[in-house]
C-alpha cells in the first residue's frame, strides 16, 4: 500500500501520512526489540519489518537510540490516555477495581511490554545517559496512579501523613512483579489476584509504624 494512502479511494494528507509511517515504524520496533533486544535489533530489520525503507526511518528518526526512546515515550502516553478513560468512566465501582483496571488494561494487553520495559532498564543502567528517560517514565507511571490511588483510599480511613504517592509506586512494583509472575507460571496469578494485592496493601496502611518521639 503507498504510504499516502489509507484504503482504496481514501488519500490521506501529508501530515497524516507521515504519522501513519511513524506509527508503523514504533510498532515494528516493538516487536523487534522485544524478540531481539536493543542490542540485538537492528534499524534495517525495523523499517523492514514495517514495510519501508531505510531511508524512511531515518526520515523520522536519528537513529536505533532515539527510536527507542521515542517507543517507549508513546507507550507512555497511550497509558496516560487509559488513565482518563478510567476517570470518565463513572459507574460507582470499587475504586481498588478501577486502579487494578487500568495497571491491567495498561500491562496485559500488549505481550511485549514486559519484554520492552526489561530491555529499557537494562538499556538505562548500561548507557547512564539514558537513565534520566527511563526515570522520568517511572515518575510519569506513578503521577498516572497517584488519584487513583488517592480515590481508592480517602474512604478505608488511612492514617494522615501515609503518602499517596508512595503508596502508587508500591502498587506499581506490585503490578510488575505480577506481570513477571504471570509470564513465568499464569496458573498461580489468576486475574483478580492483583486487585486482591491491592485491598491488602491499602488495608495494610494500617499497620505502619509509630510516629518517632518528639526531639
Amino acid at each position: 500500500m503507498n504510504a499516502g494512502e489509507d484504503s482504496p479511494g481514501k488519500r490521506l494528507t501529508r501530515a497524516e501520512a507521515k504519522a501513519r509511517t511513524r506509527e508503523r515504524l514504533l510498532d515494528a520496533a516493538a516487536r523487534t526489540f522485544a524478540r531481539k533486544g536493543y542490542a540485538g535489533a537492528t534499524v534495517e530489520e525495523i523499517a523492514e519489518a514495517a514495510g519501508y525503507t531505510i531511508g524512511a526511518l531515518y526520515a523520522h528518526f536519528s537513529g536505533k537510540q532515539e527510536l527507542f526512546l521515542e517507543l517507549m515515550s508513546s507507550r507512555a502516553n497511550r497509558r496516560r490516555a487509559a488513565v482518563a478513560e478510567i476517570f470518565r468512566a463513572d459507574d460507582g465501582r470499587d475504586p481498588v477495581d478501577a486502579l487494578a483496571e487500568f495497571l491491567e488494561r495498561t500491562g496485559s494487553p500488549d505481550p511485549d511490554l514486559m519484554a520492552l520495559r526489561a530491555e529499557f532498564w537494562l538499556y538505562a543502567v548500561r548507557n547512564p545517559d539514558a537513565m534520566g528517560a527511563l526515570t522520568a517514565q517511572r515518575r510519569e507511571q506513578v503521577d498516572a496512579l497517584v488519584d487513583l490511588v488517592s480515590v481508592a483510599m480517602e474512604p478505608r480511613g488511612v492514617p494522615p501523613g501515609v503518602s499517596a504517592r508512595a503508596v502508587a509506586t508500591v502498587a506499581l512494583a506490585m503490578f510488575q512483579g505480577l506481570t513477571r509472575q504471570r509470564r513465568i507460571d499464569p496458573d498461580r496469578v489468576p486475574g483478580d489476584l492483583l486487585a486482591q494485592g491491592l485491598r491488602w496493601l491499602i488495608a495494610g496502611l494500617h499497620a505502619t509504624g509509630p510516629e518517632p518521639p518528639p526531639s
